[in-house]
């Protein structure tokens, strides 16, 4: 299948594909008016044979050349969909760390969120930063700053994956998370077990190694609040856990009135 970026390329194509058609239908007709009447050009036949056999001839020609049209056409639309789909994923994930990007998590946040609100089942969120990241890219290197978000990306996923969490990639070395269904102690035990395991093993490439640490900002409202409101305050608890001296989990204070502020 060629790409058509142009509208010459459009004509171009439409007109081969006519012709092609054209083509194909002289043919059939001419076959099969030959293999039923003969090649014998003064030979005299009944009128309504000849229109029967027309018939039968057009609507032969008509089903095979509608049959591979149509089979053209739904490979293109299955090549298409296939294309937009993977353009959406792309457009939703961190290239780096394969979670969800900011745009991502936004919209698919704000789905949960909706139908945690509908079904009055508590959330929590979480923004999470890796401490003193850019000392670690001054110091180690680019890459070995990628490896250090890749680790904590394995972290998160391994995480969701046991439980049930939305985790992506928020920007830079900042990461969110949102937990449907659980209290804000449960969260508070996920955020926890989380800087645990990240500040229980180090970072290691073919050439460095370093022990790193997280910290974590913690939001679990009482009542119902927008994803942006609940993220707020999330990030204003972690900017407290930066404030307490990194490497810990901090929850925000009077979560409610903030919400409502």
């Amino acid at each position: 299948m060629s790409d058509i970026q142009t509208q010459r390329e459009v004509l171009r194509h439409t007109a081969k594909r006519m012709a092609i058609a054209v083509s194909l239908t002289a043919v059939m007709t001419l076959a099969t008016v030959t293999l039923q009447l003969g090649t014998d050009l003064d030979a005299v036949v009944r009128v309504g044979h000849v229109l029967t056999l027309s018939l039968c001839a057009a609507i032969a020609i008509s089903a095979f050349l509608s049959g591979a049209l149509s089979y053209r056409s739904a490979l293109l639309m299955k090549e298409l969909t296939l294309t937009r789909a993977e353009l959406f994923r792309i457009s939703r994930t961190d290239k780096l760390t394969g979670l969800l990007n900011r745009r991502g998590f936004d919209e698919a946040a704000a789905v949960a969120l909706q139908s945690a609100h509908a079904a009055k089942r508590p959330v929590a969120a979480m923004m999470c930063v890796i401490d003193h990241f850019k000392a670690i890219n001054d110091h180690y290197g680019h890459e070995f700053g990628d490896r250090v978000l890749v680790n904590f990306g394995e972290a998160l996923q391994a995480l969701a994956a046991d439980n049930e969490l939305l985790v992506a990639r928020y920007g830079g070395e900042e990461f969110a998370v949102l937990a449907v269904g659980i209290t804000e102690q449960q969260a508070a035990i996920l955020g926890e077990a989380l800087r645990q395991g990240c500040c229980a093993r180090d970072v290691v490439d073919e050439d460095n190694s370093a022990r790193v640490t997280i910290s974590i900002g913690l939001a679990a409202p009482g009542g119902v609040a927008r994803l942006s409101q609940l993220m707020r305050v999330a990030d204003e608890a972690l900017y407290m856990a930066k404030r307490q001296g990194r490497n810990c989990v901090a929850r925000a204070i009077a979560v409610s009135d903030s919400l409502a502020a």
